[in-house]
């Protein structure tokens, strides 16, 4: 019994005493149900949490004690010069890489050296990469189509019907049948985005995904990146494109040096940088 409690129930008699305990351990289970109600469903909006993440190539530290938390829904992008530890980073939210020390956890999932599960974890998370990745020897269709039934076992005739739909989802329906060499950049990085959706995942992984593409592709992709902002889905996205950063983001994440630097929403970030490094860096790519 608390101290509150028995100077509540000082000078009580016993019946008295009885009632005002009952009354207090209801409104005290009362608030506790509040709080684990409020707690979980916070909780179960985490789509990836990052705690004092850290990674070595050798002797070379590309990260050094990383905090990161990505909720569902939000849209967020992280920049800084080559060799900041960016992409890095998003290739350990879904096992490409091994963090050395720290904690992730992906929808639920925690990720370390001895886990099993690395399908479980990559089923819900997609991965755009800068330089498209499609299997050469496969139509679109395909492209689209093999995650799905292979991974995940879905029937051929499900697999298709739901290639057809993200195909049209970023615009590119009619180039269903035709194979990567066929295609422009910006249509292949296009097809990738659609591979990935197919999986339905929780969380959308971009590295990069513009910087193999010639100049007037680029916004073809970039429309495509922010209808699916505009949907919902939640998003990492690792680019250069700041305009892109300005128009869709709720966070923008400055790195250098394997830290995280800075982050803020876009307005703050863009007009009003606390740190002397994200100026410099800010001053060197918006000149242009």
């Amino acid at each position: 019994m608390t101290a509150g409690l028995k100077s509540h129930l000082k000078g009580l008699d016993s019946g008295d005493s009885s009632q005002a305990i009952g009354n207090v351990l209801r409104e005290s289970l009362s608030s506790q149900e509040s709080f684990s109600q409020k707690h979980g469903s916070m909780s179960a909006d985490i789509i990836i949490e990052a705690t004092n993440v850290s990674k070595w190539y050798g002797t070379f530290r590309a990260l050094t004690d990383v905090n990161l938390t990505v909720r569902k829904g939000e849209r967020i992008v992280i920049c800084g010069p080559s060799g900041s530890g960016k992409s890095t980073l998003i290739r350990c939210f879904n096992r490409l890489e091994a963090h050395q020390k720290g904690e992730i956890t992906v929808n639920g999932i925690r990720l370390h050296n001895k886990m099993r599960n690395v399908t479980e974890v990559r089923k819900n998370v997609g991965m755009v990469f800068q330089h498209f990745n499609l299997f050469p020897h496969m139509t679109v269709l395909m492209n689209c189509m093999a995650g799905p039934m292979w991974i995940k076992g879905v029937p051929e005739a499900q697999a298709k019907k739901t290639a057809l739909k993200f195909l049209e989802r970023v615009r590119i329906p009619e180039q269903a049948n035709k194979y990567p060499v066929q295609l422009s950049g910006g249509q292949q990085q296009r097809v990738a985005i659609a591979r990935s959706l197919c999986m339905e995942p929780a969380v959308m992984l971009f590295d990069e995904p513009t910087s193999a593409l010639d100049p007037e592709m680029v916004s073809e992709v970039l429309d495509t990146m922010t209808s699916l902002a505009s949907d919902g889905m939640t998003m990492v996205c690792v680019t250069h494109e700041m305009g892109f950063a300005r128009a869709v983001a709720d966070r923008v994440i400055f790195m250098d040096w394997g830290q995280i630097v800075e982050e803020g929403n876009p307005n703050d970030f863009f007009t009003n940088p606390q740190h002397e490094r994200t100026k410099l860096f800010l001053s060197q790519i918006l000149r242009h």
